[in-house]
C-alpha cells in the first residue's frame, strides 16, 4: 500500500514539473537537470493480487503478496489469505528470474510459481498445496485497486479462563461431506463432528480412551457455533476447555478418570538419534500440525507429547504415547502412504478406505517413514494410559 503510494506521488510531481517547464520556461531553464529513473514495468517489487478457488468447498479466497527486496537485494514475499484472517505468512524461499516468480511456504506446504506478462501488469501462475495445483493469477496493485488486509485477530490473554456466550448445537446436513474445526471471527465452529469428535478434541484423547459411550457418539454428527464472553482468539488450551465447558452444559456429560493398561502405538527415539530441527518459534507461538493431503503432515513448534496427541487425534486406530523424553519443540515435515488403518475417523460409516497409489516412487509407509525421515520410531504395545469412563450424558436439545 506504501509503495503505491509513493509512486501516486512520484506521478503527480512528475506532472507538476512537466507543467511548469510548459507555462514557465525561465523556470525550466533555471532548474538544474534532473535524472528520473522510472521503475522497470517488469521489477516485481510491489503488491500483487489473485483469487484462489477451493473448488471442493466452493469458496473463493483472495490472496495479497507484498514483495520486497532486504539491502542485500534478496526477495522476500508475504502472503495474506485476507478471508481467512489479516495475518501475513512470509515465504521460506523465493526468487524472480527469467520472468518467473517462484516462492514456498513451507510450514503449511505451499508453493507457487508464475510467469510475469511483458507488460509487467499480471502473473499467470499455480498454488500447490496438496495433490492438486490450483490456478493462482495476480494483478500488479496501487494505491486504489489494492484490496484491504484485514487486521490480524486479537489473540486473547494467556491467562482467561473463557465461558460461553452464545452457543449453537444442530444435527448436521444428512450426507454432508468432510469434517472441520475452524474459527469464523470470535466463534469457534466445528462441522460435521460426532461427539467422539468433540470429547478427544476436548480432552486430548483417542476414542479408544472413551470408555462406556453409547453407539450414538460414533454416528450422530453435529455443527457447533460457539462464542466465547471473552474478547480474542483462544489458544489450543482455551479452545478445550471451551469445549468442555460446551458439552458439560448442552449435553450434560459427567464421567470419572482411571488409568488402564490399553493397546497403543510407542513413539520412541531410533538408535541413531533424531534428524528433526529445533524450531526457531517461540514457545507461545502457536503450534502447527497441518496435512497438505493424507500422509503429507507439516509439524512447526510441536514437542513430542503434542506430536502424538496430534497422531492420536488424525491419524491412527489406536493412542499414541511418547516415550522419546525429548523436550524440544520441533520443526519437520513426514511423507508417507497410509494404510487401511488411518485416517479412519475422516471416512464415513462403512465407507472403504483409499486404495494405495499404483506408483513406485510413493513414499514408504509410516513405520519406515517416520524412522528414515525424522529419527522416531513406532510400534505397537502396551502402556497405561489416561481413559475416562461416561458416567451419564444426553443428546443436546434443539436450539
Amino acid at each position: 500500500m506504501k509503495m503505491g503510494l509513493a509512486l501516486a506521488r512520484r506521478t503527480a510531481c512528475a506532472a507538476f514539473l512537466a507543467f511548469l517547464a510548459t507555462a514557465c520556461p525561465d523556470f525550466a531553464q533555471s532548474s538544474p537537470p534532473q535524472a528520473q529513473t522510472a521503475a522497470s514495468p517488469r521489477d516485481i517489487v510491489g503488491t500483487w493480487q489473485g483469487t484462489l478457488h477451493i473448488a471442493q468447498a466452493n469458496r473463493d479466497l483472495r490472496i495479497v503478496n507484498k514483495i520486497t527486496k532486504d539491502d542485500k537485494g534478496a526477495l522476500k514475499v508475504i502472503d495474506y489469505s485476507i478471508d481467512q484472517g489479516g495475518q501475513g505468512m512470509a515465504a521460506t524461499s523465493a526468487s524472480f528470474e527469467d520472468g518467473v516468480l517462484k516462492y514456498s511456504i513451507d510450514p503449511i506446504g505451499g508453493k507457487y510459481e508464475g510467469k510475469m506478462s511483458a507488460d509487467g501488469k499480471t502473473i499467470t501462475g499455480v498454488w500447490t498445496q496438496g495433490p492438486a495445483p490450483i490456478t493462482l493469477n495476480l494483478d500488479r496493485a496501487n494505491a486504489d485497486t489494492a484490496w484491504v488486509i484485514p487486521e490480524p485477530p486479537k489473540t486473547m490473554p494467556a491467562d482467561a479462563n473463557p465461558g460461553i456466550d452464545v452457543a449453537t448445537v444442530k444435527p448436521s446436513k444428512p450426507d454432508q461431506p468432510g469434517k472441520l474445526f475452524t474459527f469464523r471471527g470470535r466463534s469457534l465452529v466445528t462441522i460435521n463432528t460426532t461427539m467422539n469428535d468433540l470429547i478427544t478434541f476436548a480432552y486430548g484423547l483417542h476414542t479408544r480412551q472413551i470408555i462406556g459411550a453409547p453407539d450414538w457418539f460414533g454416528n450422530d454428527k453435529f455443527d457447533v457455533d460457539l462464542v466465547p464472553d471473552i474478547d480474542g482468539r483462544p489458544s489450543l488450551n482455551q479452545m478445550r476447555s471451551l469445549l468442555q465447558k460446551l458439552l458439560a452444559e448442552r449435553f450434560k456429560l459427567t464421567f470419572h478418570n482411571e488409568r488402564r493398561e490399553l493397546s497403543a502405538y510407542i513413539i520412541a527415539v531410533t538408535p541413531a538419534g533424531t534428524k528433526m530441527k529445533v524450531t526457531a518459534f517461540a514457545p507461545t507461538d502457536p503450534p502447527g500440525f497441518m496435512f497438505g493431503g493424507l500422509g503429507d503432515l507439516r509439524v512447526t513448534n510441536m514437542d513430542m507429547k503434542e506430536f502424538a496427541k496430534g497422531m492420536q487425534s488424525a491419524v491412527m486406530d489406536k493412542p499414541v504415547v511418547d516415550q522419546t523424553g525429548l523436550k524440544d519443540r520441533y520443526d519437520f515435515t513426514l511423507k508417507w502412504t497410509p494404510d487401511d488403518s488411518q485416517f479412519a475417523q475422516f471416512r464415513s460409516p462403512g465407507q472403504a478406505p483409499p486404495k494405495p497409489p499404483d506408483d513406485p516412487n510413493a513414499p514408504p509407509s509410516l513405520y519406515t517413514a517416520i524412522q528414515e525421515q525424522i529419527g522416531i520410531k513406532i510400534s505397537p504395545g502396551k502402556a497405561q494410559d489416561d481413559v475416562i469412563v461416561i458416567d451419564h450424558v444426553e443428546k443436546p436439545t434443539a436450539n
